[in-house]
C-alpha cells in the first residue's frame, strides 16, 4: 500500500514512534494513551495492514466501536458505545462534520470516506469531547487524509506511487494512484484518487448477499502553504462518486459528495499564549434514487396507491456549513503548568428533499438547522496530579415548513488524574475519573417527519416541534499505563482500560401511538379506511425514556521492533426505562474480545501475523449469534520502491450477522472468507 512504502522513509530504530502518534482528537499535543479519555487511535501502519475496502474494517480491534452498513458497504454508521444515528456520534473528515441523515429501516445517518486516502483515524468515546461541537452524546471519530509530508521523503521533490488490489469475495478491484510536489520549503501539494469496482460478496455459507455490489470514485487535492515558520494553511477538496443498489433491487443509488476545507494554524513558542486554529469546511451531499421499474407505493398525503414510473428520481440533498475556531494558552502558576484552550464553533445544515409523489419531503424533510456553541477548558499539571474543567455552552435553531424549535444548555466536564507513583515499574501508571455531560438536539428529521407510510400499510408519521435534546451524562474511571524498555532497550507497552456509565436523560426515538388513547395525540383516519390498507396507529419521534448505558473496555500494545502485538476488550449492556417499563435497545453492539499477534523479518522488510476476534452478541440479538473471526496478514517491501501485500479474512468461511444489521424481520449475513492482494509500485526524486 502506499502508506507502507511512504513509511520507508523512517529508519527501522524509529519503527516504534508509530506507537504513540499525537492524537489531534485531544487539541493539547498529547498521545492517546496520555489522554485521560477513551481514545484510540488507527495509524498509517494500521490502516496498511487492514487493507480495508470501506471504513467498516478499520475499527474490528477497536472498543466500544461498532459499524452499521447493511449490504450497502459504501454506507456506514457508526455505533459508539450503543449510541448511534442523528449525530449521537459525530464523524469529522479534515474537520469538516459529516451530517447526512436519511429516514428509512436500515443505516439512516451516514457517512463516504475511502480508507486509501487516510494517514490516521481517532475515537473519542462518550460526550467528554466536548471541545468538537454539539451532539457528541456517544463520542466522536475523526478522519485526517494524508498531506504531501506524509508521503514525500525528505530528500524527495516529487513522488508518484501507484497500486492494484484484488479481492477474491466479489472479484472486487481497487486501482489508486497519489502524486505530491515540494513546489519550495514553504508550499507542496498532494493529489489522490481511488477507483473500487465490486460485485455482490458471498457469506459463510456460500449465498450471494444480494444488491451488495457497488463502485466508487473518490479523490482529494490538498495543499499546504507555511507562510511563516510558525503557521500553516491547509485547503483542501474531497470527493466521491459512489454507485450500488438498494437490496430490495428495485433502485439504483448515486451519491456525489464534495467536501471543501480551509483550515489555520498559528503558534509561537515565544508566545506562550498563542496556539490558535481556524477550521472552515462546506460539505455537499447529493444522493440520487433512481427506480428501475415501476414501484406501487402509497400517496404520502392521500393513501391511495399510486405507481412511481420506471426511471423516476428522488433526491436528498444537504449543504453543511462549519467554522470552528479555538486557541490554547500555556502558562504557569508556581508549581502547576496550565493550558487554557477556548473556542466556539457554528454548524448550519440545509436539507433540500424531492420525489415524485413528495414522499421524501415527508419522510426525509426538508429543513435547516442551526447549531453554535463555546466552551472554555482548563487542564492542570502539577507533577503527579492532573485536572482538566470544561463548560460549554450550546445552542440550536431548527426550521421547517410551519414549524420551528429551539433550546440551549450548558454542559460540564470535569476530568481528576493520579500518577502516584515513580521509577521504571510503575512510573508510567495514572488513574484518572471523569464526569461529563453532552447535549444533542434534534434532527430535522426527527422534529419534521410527516405524511403517510409508503408501503405494506398506511399509517401517518407525526411532526413533534416540541422534542427536547437529549443529556448524556457519563461517569467514567480509567487507568493509563506505558512503559519503554520492558524485555529490551526499544521496545513499548501502552495499556489503557476504562468503566463508564452514560445515562441519556430525554432519549428520543419513534413511538407507535394509538387513536384510540384520547391522550395521544394521534388521530383516527377514517378517511383512510377507503384505502384497505390502513393501520389505525401513528408513528412519531418523543422524549419518551431514559436510557442507562455501560461497560468496560481495554486496549493493549506491544512492540519490540521484530515482534508486536495487541489485545482488545469492549463489554456493552443497557436498556431504557420508558414509563417505568424496562425495554431492551436496538442498537446495542456485540461485546468483543480480539487481539493480533505480528512479526516483523529481514530488517523488517517482511511483516506477517494474524488477528482474531470473539463477538458476544447482546441478549436482545434475534438472529444474530456469537462467532469467531480469523484473519491472517502479511506485507513484504521488496525495495524502498515495490512492496507486496497480503490478507485473508474469515478465515474459516464463518457465516455470521452483525446484530445492528439483523432485526426480527430480516439479516444481513456479512462475507465469508476473502482474499486480498495488492502491490505498489512508487518511485520519486
Amino acid at each position: 500500500m502506499e502508506a507502507a512504502v511512504g513509511a520507508e522513509a523512517a529508519p527501522a530504530s524509529d519503527a516504534a514512534v508509530l506507537l504513540d502518534p499525537i492524537s489531534v482528537i485531544s487539541r493539547t499535543g498529547e498521545t492517546e494513551n496520555e489522554s485521560m479519555a477513551s481514545v484510540s487511535v488507527v495509524d498509517e501502519e494500521e490502516i496498511a495492514r487492514k487493507m480495508a475496502t470501506t471504513p467498516l474494517g478499520l475499527f474490528n480491534d477497536v472498543p466500544g466501536v461498532s459499524i452499521q452498513a447493511d449490504a450497502k458497504r459504501t454506507n456506514s454508521s457508526i455505533n459508539i458505545r450503543g449510541l448511534q444515528d442523528f449525530g449521537r456520534v459525530q464523524v469529522i473528515v479534515d474537520g469538516a462534520r459529516q451530517n447526512f441523515q436519511r429516514s428509512g429501516h436500515g443505516t439512516q445517518s451516514v457517512f463516504w470516506v475511502d480508507p486509501l486516502l487516510l494517514k490516521q483515524a481517532e475515537v473519542i468515546r462518550g460526550p467528554v469531547a466536548n471541545t468538537y461541537g454539539s451532539g457528541a452524546i456517544g463520542g466522536v471519530v475523526m478522519f485526517e487524509t494524508k498531506d504531501a509530508r506524509d508521503f514525500l521523503r525528505e530528500w524527495e521533490t516529487y513522488a508518484l506511487a501507484v497500486t492494484g488490489q484484488y479481492e477474491s469475495n466479489g472479484s472486487g478491484w481497487t486501482t489508486s494512484a497519489v502524486g505530491a510536489y515540494r513546489i519550495n520549503d514553504r508550499i507542496d501539494v498532494l493529489g489522490n484518487v481511488v477507483w473500487r469496482d465490486y460485485g455482490a460478496y458471498e457469506d459463510g455459507a456460500g449465498d450471494t448477499v444480494r444488491n451488495s455490489d457497488f463502485d466508487i470514485l473518490s479523490g482529494m487535492l490538498k495543499t499546504s502553504i507555511r507562510p511563516t515558520e510558525n503557521s500553516e494553511v491547509k485547503l483542501g477538496w474531497i470527493g466521491t462518486d459512489d454507485d450500488w443498489s438498494e437490496q430490495s433491487g428495485n433502485s439504483d443509488l448515486d451519491l456525489q459528495q464534495n467536501t471543501f476545507t480551509g483550515r489555520y494554524h498559528v503558534t509561537d513558542e515565544e508566545k506562550s499564549w498563542l496556539d490558535l486554529h481556524l477550521n472552515t469546511s462546506l460539505n455537499m451531499a447529493r444522493l440520487e434514487q433512481t427506480y428501475r421499474a415501476n414501484v406501487s407505493q402509497f400517496n404520502p398525503s392521500t393513501g391511495r396507491p399510486v405507481t412511481i414510473p420506471a426511471g423516476s428520481k428522488t433526491n436528498y440533498d444537504l449543504d453543511t456549513y462549519g467554522i470552528d475556531v479555538w486557541n490554547t494558552s500555556r502558562f504557569a502558576t508556581g508549581i502547576a503548568e496550565h493550558e487554557l484552550t477556548y473556542g466556539g464553533d457554528w454548524l448550519r445544515d440545509e436539507v433540500d428533499t424531492s420525489s415524485p409523489i413528495g414522499g421524501s419531503d415527508f419522510y426525509t424533510p426538508s429543513g435547516t438547522r442551526e447549531t453554535w456553541g463555546a466552551y472554555v477548558q482548563e487542564k492542570v499539571d502539577i507533577g503527579w496530579f492532573e485536572a482538566i474543567g470544561a463548560l460549554r455552552y450550546d445552542s440550536y435553531e431548527l426550521e421547517g415548513t410551519n414549524t420551528k424549535s429551539s433550546g440551549d444548555r450548558v454542559s460540564p466536564r470535569l476530568t481528576l488524574g493520579l500518577s502516584p507513583f515513580s521509577g521504571e515499574a510503575f512510573g508510567g501508571l495514572q488513574v484518572y475519573g471523569t464526569y461529563a455531560e453532552g447535549y444533542r438536539s434534534p434532527s430535522t428529521s426527527e422534529t419534521l417527519i410527516s405524511g403517510l407510510h409508503p408501503a405494506g400499510v398506511v399509517f401517518p408519521f407525526l411532526p413533534n416541534p416540541d422534542l427536547q435534546p437529549e443529556v448524556g451524562k457519563t461517569w467514567e474511571i480509567g487507568v493509563n499505563y506505558k512503559r519503554d524498555g520492558l524485555f529490551r532497550a526499544d521496545d513499548r507497552l501502552r495499556l489503557k482500560a476504562a468503566y463508564y456509565r452514560n445515562n441519556v436523560e430525554d432519549f428520543i426515538d419513534g413511538q407507535t401511538l394509538s387513536p384510540f388513547d384520547p391522550t395521544s395525540g394521534c388521530p383516527l383516519r377514517a378517511d383512510l379506511f377507503a384505502t384497505g390498507s390502513y393501520a389505525p396507529i401513528c408513528y412519531q419521534y418523543q422524549n419518551f425514556a431514559k436510557a442507562k448505558l455501560w461497560g468496560w473496555e481495554f486496549e493493549g500494545t506491544y512492540d519490540a521492533g521484530w515482534v508486536f502485538g495487541g489485545a482488545n476488550v469492549s463489554f456493552t449492556e443497557g436498556y431504557r426505562v420508558a414509563d417505568g417499563v424496562r425495554e431492551d435497545i436496538t442498537t446495542l453492539p456485540s461485546s468483543k474480545f480480539g487481539g493480533h499477534l505480528g512479526f516483523r523479518l529481514l530488517d523488517e522488510r517482511l511483516s506477517f501475523g494474524g488477528e482474531v476476534e470473539h463477538y458476544v452478541a447482546p441478549d436482545a440479538a434475534t438472529f444474530a449469534k456469537d462467532y469467531t473471526l480469523v484473519n491472517a496478514f502479511a506485507q513484504y517491501d521488496v525495495n524502498e520502491n515495490f512492496s507486496a501485500s497480503f490478507r485473508a479474512e474469515n478465515l474459516f468461511d464463518v457465516r455470521y450477522a452483525n446484530p445492528l444489521n439483523a432485526t426480527t424481520t430480516s439479516v444481513v449475513y456479512e462475507p465469508g472468507m476473502s482474499v486480498k492482494l495488492a502491490a505498489t509500485l512508487r518511485f520519486g526524486g
